[in-house]
């Protein structure tokens, strides 16, 4: 059994911090930026996560809270928990490609989670910055935090450059497209 000096000095722990970055091959940050600036939309875009729904404001604008599900953890039991989050945007700033954002709430045990998320320009097309600070987690180590987050952002940066080349595709293909004309007007 845990003294209340250990209970004590436990809840005296420095915030974790850590950070993630994933590369974004071949697409521009200005391409990137409108699909992480959609923060009702993360389903979209990070693996297991299922659910992210709006709960309060309008998407992209400071104050906004949405509710995110669907991302399994193990427990200490070995059972699988169905995880839920409640996020609210703290502050966004387009032209630095860039929003904060905290967890108000949740099953996780995220307490003063708090992440900026970035994007950067590079000579090979952009990438994604992730930075994030939180009190120690129970049952996680750093480490833990670190991958769960990392590989996340990686399939993120996969999935966002598929979307991305494969609308560039498509745009390609419709400039090939011959225009029909509609009238009979023989100078159309």
């Amino acid at each position: 059994m845990e003294s209340a000096a250990d209970q004590i000095s436990d809840k005296h722990q420095p915030k974790w911090e850590g950070k993630a970055c994933a590369e974004v091959a071949g697409c521009k940050a200005e391409q990137v930026w409108p699909l992480l600036e959609d923060f009702f939309g993360l389903n979209k875009w990070f693996p297991t996560l299922t659910t992210c729904l709006p709960v309060e404001g309008v998407s992209g604008q400071p104050g906004c809270t949405r509710y995110c599900a669907g991302f399994k953890t193990h427990a200490n039991n070995g059972d699988v928990i169905m995880n839920w989050t409640k996020q609210k945007l703290l502050s966004i700033d387009p032209d630095e490609l860039t929003f904060s954002y905290s967890i108000i709430d949740g099953n996780v045990g995220f307490n003063s989670y708090v992440s900026t998320v970035k994007v950067l320009p590079t000579e090979e097309g952009c990438s994604i910055e992730w930075r994030y600070e939180v009190e120690p987690v129970e049952g996680w180590t750093l480490g833990d935090l670190d991958s769960f987050i990392g590989s996340g952002l990686q399939v993120m940066a996969k999935r966002m450059e598929a979307a991305l080349k494969a609308d560039v595709v498509l745009e390609d293909e419709a400039t090939l497209e011959v225009p029909v004309c509609q009238h009979t007007n023989p100078q159309c």
